[in-house]
């Protein structure tokens, strides 16, 4: 199948083409770069007016349109994967939460059916673990009656149902640092969160192969000008990537703008942490078993701890640029490249000859009007 997109500008990290054409073919990008005339015999899609931009990337997000990875369906998984799609999102892996084994499980063996089946959604390009490794004090909205110590032979039990590119864990507890280091080895990405991990941790973990920071700032040691915490060390860990959540409620806009000015674009990761509830109304949801409020958009639990967000993909972005001023090119290396490169996530990132074809059209106000995967049209604004 040939697709070609004309008269769209084009933005990839380091690249901003104001006329411009793509051309697509069996997945792949064949031509990026100024407008030319479509090759015959292919589908053109007029592009005037829009912004073309490498797809969204979203390694952290628990749900959508009503449903939770963790209820382990192909029936959630199918309404989640179409549902990202809406928000610009072509590929992205799906989070568990801290439940029962036997549920974990499940959980996978629902993410290798969908990524077997299902043709209609954005691409799961693997699992991201968020648990059930984390202190009780540490918990945030996790469910404290399924946490425990870190356990490489569990993750290499659900390893072998369908693939973890990342794991998210305290590693300040017992037997954490032989963990990292078995994790490192199978080349999973060890992520550091829900901890009350000091710098001196922190930094013995980074060095055995902890290069990710789960929704950064959010349930870690903060920066103390007398204790350095897990926050100071991933502003100045250069080789270290931190996930953030622009959501007006995980993180105010000025700590985005210090994020942003001190890790620079290259290591911050655009993520939702989305429950159930986003792109749904205001009301009475769960997570994990835990009943969660939602008023104005923000999830919580009765206790009042925020309960992940209700974000959807494109309005991080669009936060990310209101409060930062970035230029396109360089934002877009936080919704995509970032992740894909510290993930290996394959060729996506960037729109390059030989790349795979995950575009996102957006118009002027950065909101999607179409998706494009794997080199198919799967969905556009009506």
């Amino acid at each position: 199948m040939m697709l070609t997109v004309e008269h769209c500008r084009i933005v990839s990290p380091g690249t901003d083409i104001p006329d411009g054409s793509l051309s697509l073919a069996n997945g792949s990008i064949t031509y990026a770069g100024p407008y030319r005339p479509a090759t015959p015999g292919g589908t053109v899609i007029d592009g005037t007016g829009l912004m073309a931009v490498p797809g969204f990337v979203d390694i952290h997000s628990h749900g959508r349109s009503g449903y939770d990875f963790c209820d382990a369906s192909l029936e959630a998984f199918q309404a989640i994967g179409r549902g990202k799609l809406q928000d610009g999102v072509t590929g992205f892996l799906a989070t568990s939460l801290s439940v029962a084994y036997a549920d974990l499980r499940q959980f996978c063996h629902a993410a290798k059916a969908y990524s077997e089946t299902c043709h209609d959604g954005a691409t799961l390009l693997g699992i991201h673990l968020e648990g059930p490794f984390f202190p009780p004090a540490c918990a945030g909205a996790q469910n404290p009656a399924f946490l425990k110590n870190p356990d490489i032979a569990l993750i290499d039990e659900l390893n072998a149902i369908f693939p973890i590119k990342k794991v998210s864990y305290a590693p300040e507890l017992p037997g954490g640092l032989a963990f990292t280091q078995a994790l490192a080895e199978r080349g999973i990405m060890p992520s550091g969160g829900h901890s009350e991990a000091d710098y001196q941790c922190f930094r013995q973990h980074c060095q055995a192969g902890m290069r990710h920071l789960t929704h950064f700032c959010n349930v870690m040691t903060p920066l103390h000008h007398l204790r350095f915490g897990m926050v100071g060390g991933g502003l100045t860990s250069r080789e270290v990537w931190v996930e953030i959540i622009c959501d007006g409620v995980h993180l105010c806009d000025e700590m985005i703008q210090l994020i942003v000015q001190l890790k620079g674009t290259d290591r911050i990761m655009l993520i939702t942490d989305a429950m159930r509830a986003s792109a749904q109304p205001d009301g009475e949801y769960s997570l994990g078993g835990l009943p969660v409020t939602v008023k104005n958009g923000k999830a919580t639990l009765h206790t009042g701890q925020v309960a992940g967000s209700t974000l959807r993909y494109f309005a991080g972005l669009q936060r990310l640029l209101r409060v930062t001023g970035l230029p396109l090119s360089e934002a877009v290396k936080a919704t995509s490249l970032n992740q894909v490169q510290s993930l290996n996530l394959g060729p996506r990132g960037t729109l390059e000859p030989g790349g795979n074809a995950d575009i996102t059209l957006l118009d002027q106000t950065f909101t999607p009007q179409m998706t494009i995967c794997d080199g198919a049209l799967k969905w556009t604004r009506q």
